[in-house]
């Protein structure tokens, strides 16, 4: 993949690129949006602890499909408050960090989930040859 941040924009917030070209011909996974939910129904309180389930759970989706956090072209978070959104980052960054390879990122602020314990989501689309 190729890593696209023009010197003609203002350089990322955080360690992410603007944008990734995926060639042709390459497999791709989208994940659905992960919920920091343990399998047995066991929920953190904190953001940095549900993401890090978040994390945790795309790693294994790609495991499935022969990728790894190297693969990421792209990672869209979204957290309930702006309070969660360091613990959010922390837990990405910890994900990447097994990568020089960085993908685009998008982080939304939103009103809810489906439980109101829930504090982070995370969903990634990924690729490779």
């Amino acid at each position: 993949m190729k890593e696209l941040t023009p010197t003609t924009l203002r350089a990322p917030f955080a360690r992410y690129v603007h944008g990734v070209e995926i060639p042709a011909n390459w497999r791709i996974v989208q994940t659905s949006g992960q919920l920091g939910i343990l399998p047995d129904d066991s929920v953190p309180k904190d953001a940095y602890a549900q993401a890090v389930i978040c994390f945790q759970n795309l790693a294994e989706i790609l495991k499935s499909a022969d990728m790894s956090a190297g693969d990421v072209a792209h990672i869209k978070g979204y957290v309930t408050d702006r309070d969660h959104m360091a613990g959010y980052m922390r837990a990405r960054d910890e994900f990447m960090a097994q990568t020089d390879s960085l993908p685009s990122s998008t982080l939304l602020i939103v009103s809810g989930f489906t439980r109101p314990e829930f504090k982070v989501e995370v969903e990634i689309l990924a690729a490779a040859p």
